[in-house]
């Protein structure tokens, strides 16, 4: 078992920063990957970023590319931050290795989530 713990979220103005983590406990040294996720209301769950812990590539979406980062231990900074980023954002661990990062399928593993507000 893992145990994903995120921690963060808030409110901010557009344009401005956020930084999430994600406390991992239980069996760490069998995680694979570990991803972001987000979740806007009447939306679906959408892929935001992901780490392999085993080379340290990193995969993002168009949407958030060049503004968000990643990284291992696992937290996401979140710059230039837009009003389209409101939404509760999860962390989600997968073990060994898997097909998709992009997949939330693919991860067995999910935190609470925390929301994050962007005002305009």
């Amino acid at each position: 078992q893992v145990q994903l713990v995120e921690s963060g979220g808030g409110l901010v103005q557009a344009g401005g920063s956020l930084r999430l983590s994600c406390a991992t406990s239980g069996r760490t040294f069998s995680i694979g990957v570990t991803g972001w996720f987000r979740q806007a209301p009447g939306k679906e769950r959408e892929f935001v970023a992901a780490i392999s812990w085993s080379d340290g590539d990193t995969y993002y979406a168009d949407s958030v590319k060049g503004r968000f980062t990643t990284s291992s231990p696992v937290y996401l900074q979140m710059n230039s931050l837009e009003p389209e980023d409101t939404a509760v954002y999860y962390c989600a661990a997968a073990l060994g290795r898997i097909r998709s990062y992009y997949s939330p399928y693919e991860y067995a593993y999910w935190g609470q989530g925390t929301q994050v507000t962007v005002s305009s």
